[in-house]
């Protein structure tokens, strides 16, 4: 029984690390750049981040984002969008959210 609960906290101790290495923090300032800061390269380039589609940061996810505080953002709003949590940037925007439709 000592050995389980010893695993057991082990298990949860790796959980917690995980986690505190892979969860991107969100604060204030990181969620006011996601509104105003663009994506500098590909499909997207110069689409807002916080508007980019679920699908290309969920692309990220699995193949790895940029390094840097590029990658830290984009981590963070695969987060945001996967646990549909996205309105909740709308009253940090300056200008309106840009669906897909109206790239251009």
């Amino acid at each position: 029984m000592n050995c389980h609960l010893a695993c057991m906290q082990n298990a949860r101790i790796v959980h917690v690390k995980m986690n505190e290495q892979s969860q991107p923090h969100m604060n204030p300032e990181k969620l006011k750049l996601l509104v105003t800061q663009e994506m500098p390269f590909g499909k997207y380039k110069g689409r807002l981040i916080a508007d980019l589609p679920g699908h290309y940061l969920n692309w990220f996810a699995r193949e790895g984002f940029p390094k840097g505080e590029l990658g830290g953002l984009l981590a963070l709003m695969q987060e945001i969008d996967h646990n549909g949590l996205s309105a909740l940037l709308d009253p940090l925007r300056t200008r309106p959210r840009q669906s897909f439709k109206d790239r251009g």
